[in-house]
């Protein structure tokens, strides 16, 4: 395994069997890397469930709600994209034109031979997810390794984030009695700021010191880790089985299309764990599960924010993706440097540097997909279509939605396409 990837585990096991299983945790465990390394160990498999279930009533009691399938439906007010501003805001009025599909349905409703693809969009939801978002997911997994590893409570974790990954390892770090350490900006959402109080996490303000270039969160966040504390956050460069809970919300994807193909999937990019770990989700789902035809995954950023754009338009040669690969990440700072001036309604994809951008250039070859960039007007007509379409989502949930509406407009993909998308965050 390398950094910004992992390798499905050698014996891993795609179970049919728990299609009514709500817990991903619990119904997807075979395929995780924490359950492999768990039983590796001597343990069982009925006491790995065990610890899922008692982490997940913790969660629940700290924020609500648990983990669980999120759902994914049919949606036809935001398809269409390609036409006029005005024509396209009316039709999302129509608000919940889509088809449900439930968690464990959407394979039950394609092979019934209901066509709810017909000039729809599908979209899976992680508004509802722990936290309001994707976040959170990566993080149980992460927890999951700490139980594994048996980590002692009182290390400290760390993690350097202004929104949605701040608030989801919170909820998990307190939900585990973990202590944890949150480096924000100097511009983090007073909202979510109140709510990592309430967490009681060690907050940080990191203001950009003198000389210093890149991300001064993350350089903050890069000391305390040089100084013991555990990197719990959602850069597999700086933890890989970050990826590993990520993957879950590829697997769940690929269950709700079973044989109802998309064509294509549009992924916001921001640090890159999202996409890297969804794509490898749906990969394993064609080896392994219920997936017949692998979709192009797509690499979603603004204009204002793009440096995987930069790297991937300027990705060296070679004879074999491992090959392109490995010369990539020799070219790494002629490829991978900070982006100036970030800016964006999207605030949680303006990583000024795109932290696993190997892993989702991987992807992107692997899936035949490619680079898109979206303008501010996409990012914001994305989210009024979206928000009138049903869904309480912030501009970065929606960024993968203008990511496909910008791939429209540049005719880069054909309008009887089938295409997919992630709705991530909620709005606050």
């Amino acid at each position: 395994m390398t950094t910004s990837w992992l390798s499905t585990p050698a014996n891993a096991v795609w179970e049919s069997s728990l299609a009514d299983e709500q817990n991903p945790f619990v119904r997807f465990r075979r395929l995780l890397w924490s359950w492999h390394r768990w039983i590796e160990t001597g343990r069982s498999d009925k006491d790995f469930v065990a610890l899922v279930r008692a982490l997940d009533e913790s969660v629940a009691a700290v924020t609500g709600t648990g983990f669980v399938i999120t759902p994914a439906r049919w949606v036809k007010s935001l398809a269409g994209g390609s036409g006029g501003a005005a024509g396209a805001v009316a039709s999302a009025g129509a608000a919940g034109a889509g088809a449900s599909v439930g968690a464990a349905g959407a394979a039950g409703d394609a092979s019934a031979g209901a066509d709810t693809s017909a000039g729809a969009v599908l979209a899976k939801d992680e508004t509802c997810n722990v936290g309001g978002s994707h976040k959170a997911r990566h993080l149980m997994g992460l927890l999951l390794h700490l139980a594994v590893d048996a980590v002692a409570q009182d290390v400290r974790l760390a993690i350097a984030s202004c929104g949605n990954a701040a608030l989801g390892a919170a909820t998990v770090a307190r939900a585990a009695h973990r202590p944890i350490d949150v480096f924000i900006p100097t511009w983090a959402d007073p909202k979510v700021v109140t709510e990592l109080n309430r967490l009681d996490a060690a907050i940080h303000v990191c203001e950009r010191r003198s000389g210093e270039s890149g991300d001064p969160t993350m350089l903050r966040f890069q000391e305390a880790v040089a100084d013991g504390a555990l990197p719990f956050g959602v850069q597999a460069t700086e933890n890989r089985w970050t990826l590993d809970g990520g993957r879950t919300i590829g697997w769940e994807l690929a269950d709700q299309l079973g044989s109802n193909e998309v064509d294509h999937v549009f992924i916001q990019v921001g640090g890159g764990a999202l996409l890297t770990s969804c794509a490898i989700g749906l990969l394993e789902s064609a080896a392994l599960g219920p997936l017949n035809k692998v979709p192009r995954v797509w690499a979603v950023q603004t204009e204002n924010c793009a440096p995987f754009n930069r790297a991937w338009t300027q990705l060296p040669s070679a004879p074999s993706l491992d090959e392109r690969l490995v010369l990539a990440e020799q070219r790494h700072p002629q490829l991978m440097y900070p982006w100036l001036k970030p800016s964006s309604a999207a605030t949680g994809i303006l990583d000024d540097v795109t932290y696993d951008w190997l892993g989702v250039a991987r992807a992107l070859l692997l899936t035949g997909g490619s680079s898109v960039l979206a303008s501010e007007t996409e990012i914001e007509y994305a989210n009024q279509r979206a928000r009138a379409a049903g869904y309480n989502a912030d501009h970065t949930g929606t960024a993968g939605y203008a990511g496909l509406l910008a791939a429209q407009r540049q005719h880069r993909i054909s309008p009887t396409d089938k295409t997919a998308v992630l709705i991530t965050g909620t709005r606050r």
